[in-house]
């Protein structure tokens, strides 16, 4: 019987407050989708709900679900987003031995407004977290994993990516990447880096910062150049992801209604190293990563459509053929 993959999330993690009302009604201004908040008026809100949040926190819960040994390290406070992101990763299953608790960090925080078409406004504290040094973080922890899944590094950014990257490499613990904003504000030094990344999974406009194409399928074939793995998805135009091997092109796995779209990308992104890393085909794997992410996007917050180990799924567009 085959070992069960050992995965380590790494990155921020936060505390989510998701606000619907009527009145977060979108429309547009020239090409811009807007909701108007006026100020000096009390406006009428019809749900809150509270959830956590944070790509690596999320990304940590896909594993758990589906049976991995997830593990989640990170700088926290004592603060009551700290204590609730940590309770609810220790509900879920996460092993979080390796997250750092002083009393100078804290969570981040995030209140979110849910429009009537299912976009979404994010008022985001970054809270306080580690340094381009990984200070207070266990490198040593990267050794003992099988995969290494690095996001939303904070004020860590390229820097501290860097560290991580190299740390898998010579410990040889497999690194797949989903940037967030902090490792995307130098797309130069993040491509110099990825000659040590296993998979590489971005969205369309992010991938185009880092090599030349303009089709999905150009895209993924000249990622492949760096990475042994490439994925580039482009919302509801579907995916393109290749292992060198062959090429998978997918179309949405289901026409949902879309109540949140909060963590959609993370759970793609981890929903296919869930499936990879256990050895699954490229094709089962997106497969999986459309599901998760097709779930995650009926129910508000980033983690309460995460699939669970065992859920069936159904067929959906997809053709492969060889590279």
């Amino acid at each position: 019987m085959a070992a069960v993959p050992k995965i380590l999330a790494i990155g921020k993690a936060t505390q989510d407050v998701f606000l619907r009302s009527d009145e977060f009604d979108p429309h547009t201004e020239g090409k811009i989708l807007y909701t108007h908040l006026p100020l000096g008026v009390k406006m009428e809100v019809s749900d809150v709900t509270f959830a956590t949040g944070g790509n690596a926190s999320n990304v940590a819960v896909t594993f758990a679900r589906q049976g991995l040994h997830s593990e989640y390290m990170w700088t926290l406070g004592h603060d009551p987003a700290s204590e609730t992101v940590l309770r609810d990763l220790d509900d879920e299953g996460v092993a979080t031995a390796r997250v750092t608790r002083k009393s100078h960090y804290q969570a981040g925080y995030s209140t979110i407004l849910i429009a009537t078409n299912g976009e979404r406004t994010i008022l985001n504290h970054r809270g306080v977290s580690t340094d381009t040094k990984g200070t207070d973080l266990d490198f040593n922890a990267i050794a003992e994993a099988d995969w290494v899944y690095p996001t939303s590094l904070a004020n860590g950014g390229i820097e501290l990516l860097r560290l991580i990257v190299d740390a898998a490499e010579k410990a040889n613990t497999k690194v797949m990447l989903n940037p967030a904003g902090p490792e995307l504000a130098d797309p130069a030094k993040l491509k110099a880096l990825l000659e040590s990344v296993e998979v590489l999974c971005m969205n369309k406009e992010e991938m185009q910062q880092i090599v030349e194409g303009e089709t999905l399928e150009e895209l993924v074939r000249h990622a492949l150049h760096y990475v042994p793995v490439a994925i580039v998805s482009d919302g509801p135009n579907g995916v393109v992801a290749s292992d060198g091997k062959t090429i998978v092109r997918a179309g949405m796995y289901e026409d949902v209604k879309v109540i949140d779209r909060t963590g959609a990308g993370d759970a793609f992104a981890s929903g296919f190293l869930s499936q990879w890393a256990q050895d699954k085909s490229l094709k089962d794997s997106i497969i999986f990563a459309s599901a998760n992410s097709t779930s995650v996007v009926t129910k508000l917050g980033a983690k309460g459509g995460i699939l669970q180990a065992g859920t069936k799924l159904h067929a959906m567009p997809i053709h492969e053929q060889p590279v």
